[in-house]
């Protein structure tokens, strides 16, 4: 039985709504440990004086460099001694999920009865940098709680300047939108970046993301540095079984209004079922005797939202592989960036194919090691530098579907080009 709570009037208005509260589970664990007890009068403390009192430091385990985020309190009494004694340490493990985030409860049972053992008992699954979160510990308990989980078959995850822990959505094992195999490419890019990972040595963090489709469940197009989304260059799949299923459950006026009128780029039309176009690129399906939605794949942007509502009658097609983007984060120097397309299509149908994947991951990291300055990700190096220099310094020709954001002035002048053209082929005659 741990000692009795302190009175915390503020944090228990969070539990007056309602919806569920964090604070209903960290008083759960207070029951047991004086560590909670202190750690609910600590933020009690915050947010009385509406300040935060936590301070870094140094804290690891033998052999890693980092993926342990050590915290100390700074809230002390005259004598410099800590207020809350129980919780003057309170650090958290990162632990690398697997791909897929795929758990048996079997584990998630074995991590709970760790953390009740070494720690505070409280885990995040999953952080935002994808990581298993455990979430407060004592600087004495940090090895002895990492011994055990690794034994378990994990290992940590990423901190500080270096590559960070990856995330793939659960894709091929159980969505039938997925366009290639995640995990796989997920656990063949953490294998080989695991020195990166754990020893960090670039200018800032870098971080990869799979996933399967353009739903991108992941978010990988707004947090990664190498975003990998599913995509196919063929015509979009159809089943008319299915379709004509679907037409008789939900009518016309959703058919117009949920799917025809929801594509951004109007690919979709309704037409008699005998007009449909007869082009290579067109895809047509039933939904009834008389009718059928005509897709141009021409103008298709692969949005999936047409796929997501009419599943199964709709489908990703045959030639399938993924769009490579790199340089999306969230606010640091200069704002929001989304990933920039790279490699409209980078086919992974085998090994060879992913092994480029691989090799393509480590030409951009080790670019970005030589040319980002401190505390630059990606993206704004990019931005510094040109995507123009970039894309010749990783050894990717440049397209012009790469361009983000067309010229603001219109007006070229072209006097003079004749002459400068010349030149440059004299100079590469002399040459």
């Amino acid at each position: 039985m741990a000692k009795p709570l302190y009175p915390t009037p503020l944090l228990d208005q969070l539990e007056s709504g309602p919806w569920p509260s964090f604070v209903t589970g960290l008083k759960r664990l207070a029951k047991d440990k004086d560590y909670m007890v202190d750690v609910l009068g600590h933020l009690e403390h915050s947010y009385k004086t509406r300040k935060g009192y936590w301070k870094g430091g140094t804290v690891g385990v033998i052999g890693y460099g980092g993926g342990v985020i050590p915290r100390f309190t700074e809230i002390k009494d005259e004598k410099g001694e800590p207020v809350f004694k129980d919780a003057a340490e309170f650090h958290t493990l990162r632990i690398m999920p697997p791909p897929g985030m795929h758990y048996d409860t079997a584990t998630l049972r074995k991590f709970c009865d760790i953390w009740e053992k070494h720690g505070s008992g409280l885990i995040a699954l999953h952080g935002q940098s994808g990581d298993i979160m455990m979430q407060g510990c004592t600087t004495e308990n940090v090895q002895k709680a990492w011994d055990e989980i690794n034994m378990m078959g994990f290992d940590m995850g990423g901190a500080g300047p270096a590559v960070r822990t990856s995330m793939s959505c659960v894709g091929a094992a159980r969505c039938e939108q997925s366009c290639f195999d995640e995990a796989k490419a997920h656990r063949m890019v953490v294998n080989n970046f695991l020195d990166d990972i754990h020893r960090p040595a670039l200018p800032y963090k870098f971080k990869f993301k799979f996933s399967g489709c353009g739903n991108d469940c992941m978010n990988s197009i707004q947090r990664a540095d190498m975003a990998v989304i599913g995509t196919w260059r063929d015509n979009m799949g159809t089943d008319e079984a299915l379709a004509r299923k679907w037409f008789a459950k939900h009518g016309m006026n959703e058919l117009v209004n949920d799917v025809i009128g929801m594509c951004p780029t109007r690919a979709i039309q309704l037409k008699d079922a005998g007009a449909v176009g007869k082009d290579a690129h067109i895809s047509s399906v039933k939904i009834n005797d008389t009718q059928a939605l005509e897709i141009n794949n021409k103008d298709c942007v692969r949005c999936m939202h047409c796929i997501n509502v009419m599943t199964g009658a709709l489908a990703p097609g045959q030639d399938k592989g993924a769009t490579i983007l790199v340089g999306g984060k969230r606010t640091l120097k200069i704002g929001d960036l989304m990933g920039t397309v790279i490699v409209p299509f980078f086919d992974l149908k085998n090994d060879e194919d992913y092994e480029k994947l691989v090799e393509l991951g480590q030409t951009i990291v080790d670019f970005f090691a030589e040319n980002a300055l401190e505390h630059e990700r990606t993206g704004e190096m990019i931005e510094r530098i040109g995507l123009v220099n970039f894309l010749e310094g990783i050894g990717l020709e440049i397209d012009p579907n790469m361009v983000s954001s067309p010229r603001m002035n219109p007006y070229v002048r072209m006097d003079g080009w004749d002459e400068e053209v010349a030149k440059a082929n004299a100079r590469k005659t002399a040459a």
